[in-house]
């Protein structure tokens, strides 16, 4: 899409500086680099261009043209102060909307206010921290298929996909957790699949075209809306009737079937199931890619392994961890802050500029599609030291207050802020900690390759090999 032009600078204003950026290729310009290696591409354009660097990529007359922010101060005012002018305009969000409806992640203006008034009340650290329990049990469950199947190698990507997929949907869905496990893990990366292709490409066929990949995308879709459109109904059924007295009523997608106030109603089913889809998609992949890594991680670096289930010995002993432990295990939370600036499950974020703007001593003219990257900038030597060392101690208490806001920022921030952030890292911990306590890690691989889609995405094995410990499971 052009880009609308920017406004003279007035008269005695100073000469408006030329945005830097890489030249690319003669026709295609960037464009080969970010389908090859977008994270990389990024990387390179700050180490190379600066802190604000424009991308065009594509050929002349269907080139795309994009501003890239990587300075914290800068991602603060896109994210931050001045957010409205930052809107969720972008083509990714879009081709989001069009999958998976107009929930919490992609409405905007007063259906975005509507909606975080009404869920809200279902993300308060009172009613999260009463997941706990789910989440140590799918764990705990986890850590004995293990010990069961006999394998003494496994790899974290896809046993940490199915453990918070397993979670989520039980926290979601209740007493229907293992259907919805099959239909998310068969039809979702499908649809990841088929949204970020579609959001990148130049030109695009209409999704009523019957091409073999609207199809497919089109099935998965149907199937997921059908499952939450009869699992809504059979909820609403049950509070009308009463009939989930036993506690059945108490999984999110009861809440939210039952949300309202005076002022906004309450959702519909439409509604509630774009909410639903919407928690699937940040909650169960998200939180996958911090617990393998995390794990990764650790396995590599033995020694701070060791200091983390010190510190679990010390603390839990043989007893399954609470929501209250979450402030007993700073050192395992600092590991997984560690984790999530190397591996934030959010590589990149888009926003589209409504009004010319500047930032970093550059106009971003209006109209300009423009991402932030925590890739890059959780990777900026001048914020992080050796940034590419995995070192958990950069998370003590002094250190991380000293350091800008915006140096790490794995769950956006300003009012577009994660609604799950507490969620995720109640999630993340507690899975960890029954984990570990359970096996020690070694690495079999020292590298995991990885892409940007919606969400991070590894590209090949993270595998461990597993030791149990000695009284572990007693």
């Amino acid at each position: 899409m052009p880009l609308t032009e920017s406004p003279l600078p007035q008269p005695g204003s100073a000469p408006e500086r030329a945005i830097p950026g890489p030249a690319g290729l003669p026709v295609l310009g960037s464009m080969l680099d970010l389908r090859r290696d977008s994270l990389s591409t990024f990387l390179r354009a700050q180490r190379e261009h600066g802190d604000v660097v424009r991308l065009e990529a594509g050929p002349p007359g269907l080139r795309s043209v994009f501003h890239a922010v990587f300075a914290p101060e800068g991602v603060q005012q896109i994210l931050a102060s001045r957010a409205a002018n930052f809107r969720k305009d972008h083509p990714l969000y879009e081709e989001v909307r069009q999958a998976f409806g107009n929930g919490l992640l992609t409405s905007q203006d007063a259906d975005y206010l509507r909606q975080r008034r009404l869920v809200q009340p279902l993300f308060t650290k009172r009613r999260v921290d009463g997941y706990a329990s789910a989440v140590t049990t799918e764990a705990a469950a986890l850590a004995d298929g293990w010990r069961t199947a006999g394998g003494s190698t496994v790899d974290l990507v896809p046993e940490m996909n199915r453990l918070a997929l397993r979670t989520v949907s039980r926290i979601l869905f209740g007493l229907d957790a293992e259907a919805a496990v099959d239909a998310i893990h068969r039809c979702a990366p499908v649809i990841n699949a088929y949204v970020v292709r579609r959001a990148y490409v130049p030109v695009k066929i209409p999704r009523e075209w019957p091409t073999p990949g609207n199809q497919r995308a089109r099935a998965a879709t149907d199937e997921l809306n059908a499952l939450c459109d009869r699992i809504v109904a059979d909820r609403r059924a049950a509070r009308e009737t009463a009939a989930d007295a036993d506690g059945a009523g108490e999984d999110l997608l009861s809440l939210l079937a039952a949300a309202g106030n005076d002022e906004d109603g309450s959702l519909d089913a439409t509604e509630v199931r774009e909410q639903v889809l919407i928690f699937l998609l940040a909650g169960h992949e998200t939180t996958a890619t911090s617990l393998a890594f995390t794990l990764h991680l650790l396995a590599r670096h033995p020694e701070e392994q060791t200091r983390v289930r010190d510190e679990l010995d010390r603390v839990l002993g043989h007893r399954t961890p609470t929501a209250a432990d979450l402030d007993r295990l700073p050192y395992l939370t600092q590991a997984l802050k560690e984790s999530m600036r190397l591996y934030p499950a959010a590589p990149v974020i888009s926003r589209r500029a409504v009004a010319a703007a500047e930032i970093g001593g550059f106009r971003i003219p209006a109209g300009a599609d423009v991402v932030v990257a925590p890739w890059v900038t959780h990777r900026n030597p001048e914020l992080w030291p050796d940034p590419e060392r995995f070192d958990p101690r950069r998370f003590d208490p002094e250190p991380e207050a000293a350091r800008h806001r915006y140096a790490w920022f794995p769950f956006g921030g300003g009012p577009r802020a994660c609604i799950g952030q507490h969620f995720s890292m109640l999630e993340s911990v507690l899975a960890l900690a029954v984990l570990l306590r359970a096996y020690e890690l070694d690495a079999v691989d020292e590298e995991v390759p990885v892409s940007a889609g919606i969400t991070l995405q590894a590209t090949g094995p993270a595998r461990v090999r597993l030791r149990p410990r000695a009284g572990a499971g007693e």
